[in-house]
């Protein structure tokens, strides 16, 4: 497969100043060539980011104004600290329902408050990010497995596409909680505006049919169009449309968020969440681009920029951000070269909110929320699950059980379920992890799984057993009465049981002192415990612990193959 070679800003690692902040490495080495696809990527890209970032930022209950700040801001920041050179950032459907839910509580209708808020939320998760970043912590992304991931964003689809119901049908509703949304939408549906439904389906139907054919023509940037055209016509505002207005003009001056600190705890926790997919979707998203184009990014450094955009964005008036893949693949499709792409689309985006603020000023509320209800169709991800039922049927169980949690406990509760299952998933699989019984296939060279080769071959005297997962405190007990249920129902008592310890990638002190209690157990009846092909520094914690004063050197041997070849000539193995 050809791949497309990166600027030569990143083909190396930068040093000094330039390795915190990438971007200067690429303008350093910036080639003219490269300036008519910026700016043209650029523009095109502003198109899509106005509807968007004004959408977004109703989702997360603030006014639509701060989305654009939001977007010029973090497009800035993420230039000059991101390490890719195209990756766009900007509000997000996936974050907005988390920020909606933490803060519409706490500003009770005040919109200057909600502001507030907001931007402290972006603070904190910027500072996260930050500190993650510098602390190399990347890895953080992992948190969320990937049928966890895909179940969480299936619920946040079916809670967007329910907030968004009311907008798209031309009425609003007070009322919290997916079950009450939809009982209160179901009780108004009689004030629906067909002017506004219309408008709103005509552009659903644009977006997702233009998406589908993968046409240069954004289909956001089609439905705005289309929509403004259509109320400017037929003077839809008479017919009682719900339009976004004339936008503030200008654009506010950096300062730090003030709010109440007795909300300190939840909008911290609310950060945590918010971190969690924010840099999952970004990593993934790099990582994802960077490998199309033939290079590598690093995780930490897209920390620091993910972490730098929402710092920025927070002293002007922001709210959190992620990055869009959508949006990166528009950059990318328009020939964007570098982050100058993004530094484009915020200087159009701001010159549009300083001089001709009314740009918008026709564009229906039911577009935006046709914009997000599509950005939520995208979130569910249908094939995967379809995978996942396929595949591995607990780990749909999975998937299922998170989407079910944020229907059931609302986004906040469904992404901590979410990260909770994560853990139990890792938890469950390490504390009762697979085990099996080794013997030899006709006809296949080594040892193999006796369930998956049934007829293999035993030799009588000596079970091999096989244990995948570290050995710790947790499991010890379940490792115990594996191996002496296996020693009781074998046909023929073996005189050895060889552990092939390869896969038992550590052992704690708990687990060395059940080794020591089951060693001599098996020795009163006449068995002896030996291992083979434990890890050098596994064994160097097992000599650490002092198991070798009570379990013999003979006991432990390099390979399998030696193992066996010991207990054919019948080494002696003594007993202590």
């Amino acid at each position: 497969m050809k791949t497309i070679s990166q600027p030569a800003a990143y083909a190396a690692r930068p040093t000094g100043i330039a390795r915190w902040m990438p971007g200067i490495a690429s303008f350093r080495s910036y080639q003219r060539a490269w300036l008519p696809k910026d700016i043209i990527a650029g523009l095109v890209l502003s198109a899509l980011l106005v509807p968007q970032g004004m959408a977004y930022a109703e989702l997360a209950g603030l006014p639509p104004i701060t989305g654009l700040y939001t977007t010029v801001m973090c497009l800035v920041a993420y230039a000059l600290f991101g390490p890719s050179p195209f990756l766009v950032l900007g509000p997000d459907s996936s974050l907005g329902p988390m920020i909606a839910a933490a803060i519409i509580p706490l500003a009770a209708g005040n919109a200057e408050q909600a502001i507030a808020l907001a931007a402290m939320l972006a603070l904190l998760v910027g500072g996260l990010c930050l500190m993650a970043g510098l602390a190399k912590l990347g890895f953080v992304a992992d948190l969320l497995s990937r049928p966890v991931r895909v179940g969480y964003m299936a619920g946040l689809a079916i809670t967007i596409v329910v907030g968004q119901l009311p907008k798209l049908f031309g009425f609003s509703i007070d009322a919290s909680g997916l079950l009450n949304e939809l009982v209160a939408f179901w009780q108004n549906l009689q004030a629906t505006n067909v002017w506004a439904l219309a408008i709103g389906l005509v552009d659903l139907v644009l977006i997702l049919e233009l998406k589908r054919r993968k046409s240069r023509i954004p289909g956001v940037l089609a439905a705005v169009i289309v929509s403004i055209l259509a109320v400017s016509l037929f003077d839809l505002v008479a017919q009682g449309v719900n339009v976004v207005g004339t936008l503030p003009q200008g654009f506010p001056r950096p300062a730090l968020p003030e709010f109440d600190w007795s909300a300190f705890v939840l909008l911290l926790a609310t950060a945590g969440g918010i971190t969690l997919v924010a840099v999952g979707d970004t990593i993934s998203t790099s990582v994802g681009f960077a490998a199309r184009r033939g290079y590598t990014v690093d995780s930490n450094q897209e920390l620091i920029g993910i972490g730098s955009a929402n710092l920025l964005a927070s002293l002007f008036q922001g709210f959190p951000v992620s990055t869009s893949g959508s949006r990166t693949a528009v950059a990318e499709q328009s020939g964007a070269k570098t982050q100058l792409t993004g530094l484009v689309a915020a200087a159009a985006v701001l010159a549009m909110l300083i001089f001709i603020p009314s740009l918008m000023h026709n564009l229906p509320q039911s577009a935006l929320a046709a914009i997000v209800i599509t950005a939520a169709i995208s979130l569910f991800d249908l094939a995967q699950l379809r995978r996942l039922f396929a595949m591995r049927r607990t780990e749909f169980t999975l998937a299922l059980t998170c989407t079910l949690g944020v229907a059931v406990f609302g986004v906040l509760g469904g992404i901590a379920l979410a990260v909770v299952l994560s853990i139990l998933q890792f938890f469950a699989r390490a504390w009762r992890p697979y085990s099996t019984e080794l013997g030899v296939p006709e006809g296949v060279p080594g040892y193999h799984d006796i369930t998956r080769y049934p007829d293999a071959a035993l030799i009588p005297g000596l079970m091999i057993i096989r244990w995948d997962a570290p050995l710790f405190f947790a499991n010890t007990n379940i490792f115990r009465e594996m191996l002496q249920r296996r020693v009781a129902e074998a046909t023929v008592r073996p005189d050895w049981v060889l552990i092939a310890a390869e896969p038992i990638t550590d052992v704690d002190t708990t687990a060395a002192e059940m080794l020591v209690a089951l060693d001599d157990d098996l020795n009163a009846r006449g068995i002896h415990l030996v291992f083979a092909e434990l890890k050098d520094p596994v064994k160097d914690s097992v000599i650490r612990y002092g198991l070798l004063e009570t379990i013999e050197h003979k006991h432990f041997f390099p390979t399998i193959d030696v193992a066996v070849e010991a207990f054919k000539v019948r080494q002696p193995v003594d007993t202590h």
